[in-house]
């Protein structure tokens, strides 16, 4: 007996948590909807839940940049741009992107931003030095098409440094990291900010390939020395690489 289909998400609405998630179209809107409301507490949540870990990755991937000082960098999916301040702090002249009009909004950077979408960036061929993205591979539509547009911006030698979430290879620790993510989380979520968010973005993991599939992505879309770091005790991950020459 086959199984009716679901209907579609009302515009902007999220899954519940048992519910199956959004993809294509219907993604691009729940997402751009869910970061324009929880924008304004979005620094805040991620300070608390990472227990200001966060801060300490994002120095991480510029340093795995290893560019040159005044590098021109966009950093994509830049949210309220907490990556952009980290470039600037580097030396580096950033361009935030991003597809929601509250990140932007509630942005605290200096750096020029832009409302675009990552995957049609009006940005010319080879024209830009580094790339950077923070915890938003789970939220695009399609990370091949994301990586190829990568390889369209940067100029042959660039670099990319993309962060994500990670789950810790010691048992004890992913068994631990497991309740508090998908239990602990969107209750400081929803103390703090949208509980619908905050039970959405633990299950949205499930969107990433594994780690060697990413690599992979990265050598097919034309970047060399790509490779994929655990972050701490695991709990994020980096993902660099070179544009081929």
């Amino acid at each position: 007996m086959s199984r009716p289909s679901r209907p579609p998400l009302a515009k902007g609405a999220l899954p519940d948590a048992e519910e199956l998630l959004p993809s294509g179209e219907e993604k691009v809107r729940a997402v751009r909807a869910m970061f324009d409301t929880i924008a304004p507490r979005y620094d805040l949540v991620n300070r608390v839940m990472t227990f200001r870990m966060d801060v300490g990755w994002r120095r991480d991937a510029v340093a795995a940049l290893d560019l040159a000082s005044g590098s021109s960098v966009l950093d994509l999916a830049c949210g309220t741009g907490d990556l952009c301040t980290e470039l600037v702090r580097g030396g580096h002249l950033p361009i935030g992107v991003d597809l929601s009009f509250g990140m932007l909004a509630a942005a605290r950077t200096r750096a020029p931003l832009v409302h675009a979408d990552v995957l049609a960036l009006p940005v010319p061929d080879a024209s830009v030095d580094g790339a950077t993205c923070g915890f938003a591979l789970r939220n695009l539509v399609e990370l091949p098409a994301f990586f190829a547009e990568l390889a369209r911006v940067l100029r042959p030698g660039g670099r990319i440094a993309l962060l994500e979430v990670a789950e810790p290879p010691n048992s004890v620790l992913r068994a631990g990291h497991s309740i508090y993510f998908g239990r602990v989380v969107p209750r400081i979520g929803a103390l703090l900010s949208d509980p619908a968010a905050y039970r959405y973005l633990p299950r949205s993991v499930a969107y990433l390939p594994g780690a060697d599939d990413m690599v992979a992505m990265l050598d097919e879309a034309g970047f060399d020395r790509g490779r994929h770091d655990l972050l701490g005790i695991g709990l994020a991950r980096l993902l660099t690489g070179t544009r081929r020459r």
